[in-house]
C-alpha cells in the first residue's frame, strides 16, 4: 500500500478533527497517481474527489482495507498504524504553518526520501510532493 498525506511544514496533519488545508490541483494529482488503482479513503475525505470515479473506497480505518497496489489518503487518522503496513509514503507540503494537534515527523524513522517535486497549487502557490520509500 502507498500511503498519502498532507502536511504542513511543521508536519501537522489535522486539527481538531478537521483537515488544516485543500488544493484542488493536489486531489487531481492523486486520481492520476491511482489511475489504474484503488484510492482508499475515510468517509470525511470522499467528497474532495469526483462523484463518478469508480476506483474510489472509503472506510472508516482504510489502511486496514487497502491492499499492496492501492493507495491509501489519510487526512484526519493517526498515520501510525497506517505507516506499518505501507510500502511507500506520499506526503503533499503545502509549505505553509497551519495549526494542527495531529502531527508526524518527516521523515518516519526508518523512510528516506525517494523523489521530490513541486508544482503550483490552486489555493497554494506551491505544491512539494515528497516520496518516501523504506
Amino acid at each position: 500500500m502507498t500511503l498519502i498525506l498532507c502536511a504542513d511544514d511543521r508536519g501537522g496533519l489535522a486539527f481538531h478533527r478537521r483537515r488544516q488545508s485543500r488544493d484542488r490541483t493536489v486531489c487531481a494529482d492523486l486520481m492520476s497517481d491511482g489511475a489504474g488503482r484503488l484510492i482508499w479513503m475515510e468517509p470525511y475525505s470522499r467528497p474532495l474527489f469526483p462523484e463518478a470515479a469508480p476506483n474510489l473506497r472509503t472506510a472508516a480505518q482504510p489502511w486496514t482495507q487497502a491492499g499492496p497496489e492501492d493507495l491509501c489518503f489519510l487526512e484526519r487518522a493517526d498515520p501510525a498504524p497506517a505507516l506499518e503496513r505501507a510500502e511507500a509514503l506520499i506526503v503533499y507540503r503545502w509549505n505553509r504553518h497551519y495549526p494542527s494537534d495531529l502531527r508526524i515527523s518527516l521523515p518516519p524513522q526508518g523512510w528516506s526520501l525517494a523523489a521530490q517535486r513541486e508544482f503550483p497549487g490552486y489555493s497554494h502557490d506551491t505544491i512539494t510532493k515528497e516520496v518516501y520509500t523504506r
